[in-house]
């Protein structure tokens, strides 16, 4: 099944893993969340701690497709094969989606602004993490 799906990419003109593709946008939106935070504290007037919060909830909205991308890229590119890096990479993909959801609850339940931007530079020291292993993966160290 899954090969059929990358075949039928293929048939499409399109040959690339997609996990890459996929993987920039709860990265991105986790990166945009500890900047508008960094922002809101300069210039609180702006209101973009609540910008911030909708970057997590983006960020935790799309981090399930792109662990299905990443899961389907791992099966077609690398057959599957459990390494040190899928390890690491399994194990940080949990518990990055453990800290978004628990940043939502925590921001429904009032926290302040300074504990929801703990929580949004644990989530990037995680995505580091989740980076530095895919790039050990796919390039080697």
């Amino acid at each position: 099944m899954i090969e059929g799906f990358y075949n039928l990419l293929a048939v499409m003109g399109f040959s690339h893993p997609i996990h890459p593709i996929v993987v920039h946008l709860p990265m991105g939106m986790v990166v945009g969340a500890v900047l508008f935070s960094l922002v809101h504290w300069k210039r609180p007037d702006l209101n973009l701690d609540r910008t911030a919060f909708h970057c997590i909830v983006l960020a935790l909205v799309f981090v399930i497709p792109t662990y299905i991308a990443g899961l389907l890229d791992w099966q077609h590119v690398f057959a599957g094969d459990v390494n040190r890096w899928i390890v690491i990479k399994l194990i940080l993909g949990v518990v990055l989606t453990g800290v978004l959801a628990t940043t939502v609850v925590y921001q429904r339940r009032g926290a302040s602004q300074a504990v929801l931007f703990r929580f949004y530079l644990l989530s990037l020291a995680i995505c580091g993490g989740l980076g530095y292993s895919g790039g050990e993966l796919v390039w080697g160290g």
